[in-house]
C-alpha cells in the first residue's frame, strides 16, 4: 500500500511541477527599459489673460519643445488579461524645456497577442528654460534679482499602448499635466 501511495504522490508531483512552473511564469513581472522621443506643448497662451485688455493677443510665445529620454516600466499581471504597474521617465528638452521627469502608476489590459492598452496617472516635474520660453536672457533675470520659478510639477494623466515585436516593444503615449499641457511620446523598449 505504501508503494502505491508513494507512486501516486510521485506521479501527481511530476504532473503538478510543470503547472506550478507555469503559474510562476504568469506572475513574473514584465520589465521594460527603453528610449522615447516626443513633443510637449506647455499650453502658454497670453491671449487668454482676462486682465490684459487684449494687450497680449498678438504676443506669441514658443511654448512647444521636443523631448528626448528614457523610461522604465514594471507591470504585474492581475488576472488573465489585466495588469497594474509603475513607470518612471526622464527627458532632456529643447526650446522652453530643459528637462522633465516623473513617475506614474499604470493599469490596463493585455491582448492575446501581447499588446498592452493602459491608462496612467502620476506626478511630473518640468524644468523650464525661461530664456527660450520668454526671450529674456536668464543672466538678465539673475543680474536684476528677478526670481522666477523655473521648475514646476503637477499631476499627470494619460493613455498609452505598447506593441511587442519579438523582445522589442514599440509604444505611444498621450498625456497631460493638470489638463494644462499636451504631451505625446513614442518609444522603443526591451523587455526583460
Amino acid at each position: 500500500m505504501r508503494k502505491l501511495v508513494f507512486t501516486s504522490l510521485a506521479a501527481a508531483s511530476a504532473l503538478a511541477l510543470p503547472a506550478a512552473a507555469q503559474a510562476q511564469d504568469t506572475t513574473k513581472p514584465d520589465i521594460t527599459i527603453g528610449a522615447s522621443v516626443g513633443l510637449h506643448d506647455l499650453g502658454v497662451d497670453l491671449g487668454d489673460l482676462d486682465a490684459d485688455d487684449g494687450e497680449f493677443d498678438d504676443f506669441d510665445i514658443d511654448d512647444t519643445g521636443e523631448i528626448y529620454g528614457g523610461f522604465v516600466a514594471v507591470d504585474m499581471p492581475v488576472g488573465e488579461s489585466l495588469f497594474a504597474g509603475v513607470e518612471g521617465n526622464f527627458h532632456i528638452g529643447s526650446g522652453p524645456i530643459e528637462n522633465e521627469y516623473g513617475v506614474a502608476g499604470r493599469i490596463g489590459f493585455k491582448t492575446e497577442g501581447g499588446s498592452k492598452i493602459y491608462a496612467r496617472g502620476g506626478y511630473q516635474w518640468v524644468d523650464l528654460d525661461l530664456g527660450n520660453l520668454t526671450g529674456v536672457d536668464e543672466d538678465f533675470l539673475d543680474a536684476n534679482d528677478i526670481d522666477a520659478m523655473d521648475v514646476g510639477g503637477d499631476y499627470l494623466v494619460g493613455v498609452g499602448v505598447e506593441v511587442p515585436v519579438s523582445s522589442v516593444v514599440l509604444r505611444a503615449n498621450v498625456d497631460t499635466i493638470a489638463f494644462d499641457t499636451l504631451r505625446g511620446t513614442v518609444g522603443v523598449g526591451i523587455k526583460f
